[in-house]
Parts: C-alpha cells; sequence; structure tokens
C-alpha cells in the first residue's frame, strides 16, 4: 500500500490553483534557476539516460 501525497489531487480532494506571483518575481525565479541549472543543460547525457529518452521518443510516434 503506497501513502498518498499531499501535492498531488485525490478524487476526494480537487488540486489548489497555482498561486498568482507577481511578473517581476516570476522573472527573479526564472533567472535564478536557468542560473542554477545552466551547467546541467551543457553536460553529456549519461547513456542509460539517453537510451530511456530514445524509448519516449518511439512511444511518442
Amino acid at each position: 500500500m503506497s501513502k498518498p501525497h499531499p501535492e498531488r489531487a485525490t478524487p476526494q480532494q480537487p488540486a489548489a490553483e497555482a498561486p498568482n506571483l507577481p511578473a517581476g518575481i516570476r522573472r527573479h525565479l526564472g533567472q535564478n534557476l536557468r542560473a542554477q541549472y545552466a551547467d546541467s543543460l551543457e553536460a553529456p547525457v549519461n547513456a542509460r539516460l539517453e537510451a530511456l529518452i530514445a524509448q519516449l521518443d518511439k512511444t511518442k510516434r
């Protein structure tokens, strides 16, 4: 038996709407996230991960 995840909607409980954030805060968050993950986007993909991505591509077609 798995534990319910509080962030996931259940049939009895609808998902809460995302809070509206001002444009300046969204822009600030986006810039910081891009800076944080820039190195990982340029790094080569692990061979196992690349194989999994290829499998996903096949199922989309």
